[in-house]
């Protein structure tokens, strides 16, 4: 029953969630107005709505043209019916009639804790998605809460955002129980249905990056730069790294003393191998150390573009294409190059052994 007490327990809500009074009236006359047309569904067209807080008052009315021949049933009335109820009224005047809906207290009473659900659900949502809108591309901590046809649900803030991982965003031999807690990298945000939920995940480059970043102070100030991240999440990633500042080594910060800070990132990662890699200008240099840890005689470019052949040892062959062609596949996504690579009996073969010996002199004068 709507009454003077529902009023004022809005006025309550307004002070404790921050919701104006008026947003729940609109949106409950909206929610009244359409129940009283269904009920009235022919007969009524339109339906007015007068509120009294004071009162605590709700009165319906429907709305009808002043017509000399009815063509709309529902919206129209003719003068003579109308001047039934008042004389006054002309043509083209709208004339309104007080009605009361069936069971208008049931009605207005469930339509009422509808509306008032709804809205403060939307407000929460709202005020959960503003607390995450600058999280996009961020490392968050979260707790598993439910594991259901292979997505992972997670709990995130405080607990009015749920974060889902896909199975896609899930490393292949991690295993997620119930209560676990996890670092995820936060993919994308977005408003649902059951509020907002953000897409994330432990498969993404980006979380090897902000792993990084996190444990790599001089990432964070910028002396440090990540330039590229390949990953094959569970199984190897290749990071390329360059030093803005030339008395900084980049590679022993990101190592750190003693191997502390990569093996920090390697843990939270199960165990997945990471190679380091100096990034140069030079994009030949640069294909020949991602191909590491197999070490390169040379690198030449072909026609097309960013194409290149790789030369290698012949004994370091398997090691620089990698298993199942792992450690070549990488180092193209790294460099973002096509890279062939070849033995050194196979290149010779092939007739560039003078191409080899120019190259290979080039890289050592380089390293």
């Amino acid at each position: 029953m709507i009454n003077k007490d529902f009023f004022a327990a809005l006025l309550d809500l307004e002070k404790e969630k921050g919701i104006p009074q008026e947003v729940f009236l609109e949106a409950l006359e909206n929610a009244l107005i359409s129940a009283c047309k269904k009920q009235y569904a022919g007969t009524v067209g339109t339906v007015d709505i007068k509120m009294n807080p004071e009162k605590g008052s709700i009165d319906f009315y429907m709305v009808k043209t002043v017509v000399s021949e009815v063509e709309d049933p529902e919206n129209e009335i003719t003068l003579e019916k109308a001047r039934e109820v008042k004389k006054s009224y002309k043509l083209g005047d709208k004339y309104t009639e007080k009605i009361v809906p069936k069971d208008f207290s049931r009605i207005a009473a469930q339509t009422a804790k509808q509306v008032i659900l709804q809205k403060l659900h939307e407000t929460e949502r709202d005020a959960a998605m503003n607390e995450f809108s600058d999280k996009e591309g961020e490392l968050l901590v979260g707790v598993v809460r439910k594991i259901d046809a292979k997505n992972v649900y997670i709990e995130l803030g405080k607990g009015q955002v749920e974060g889902l991982m896909m199975p896609s965003d899930q490393v292949p031999g991690e295993t997620y129980n119930v209560n676990d807690k996890i670092k995820v990298f936060v993919k994308r945000i977005k408003s649902g249905f059951h509020g907002a939920q953000v897409l994330v995940s432990r498969s993404a480059p980006g979380l090897v990056r902000k792993l990084f970043e996190e444990e790599v102070p001089e990432i964070k100030q910028g002396t440090v730069v990540i330039k590229s991240i390949s990953r094959e999440a569970g199984e190897r990633t290749k990071i390329a790294i360059f030093s803005e500042d030339e008395r900084v080594d980049a590679i022993g910060s990101c190592v750190g003393n003693k191997g502390a800070r990569v093996n920090a990132i390697v843990e939270e990662l199960k165990g997945e191998k990471i190679d380091i890699i100096p990034w140069s200008e030079n994009p030949l240099e640069f294909i020949a150390k991602a191909l590491s840890p197999a070490k390169v005689i040379s690198v030449t470019q072909l026609d097309g573009e960013k194409t290149a052949m790789a030369v290698v040892p012949d004994d370091k062959l398997s090691l620089a294409i990698g298993k199942n062609g792992q450690n070549a596949r990488l180092a193209v996504r790294l460099t973002g190059w096509k890279i062939d690579v070849k033995s050194q009996s196979a290149a010779v073969k092939l007739g560039l052994n003078a191409g080899i010996e120019e190259t290979e002199e080039t890289l050592e004068e380089e390293n």
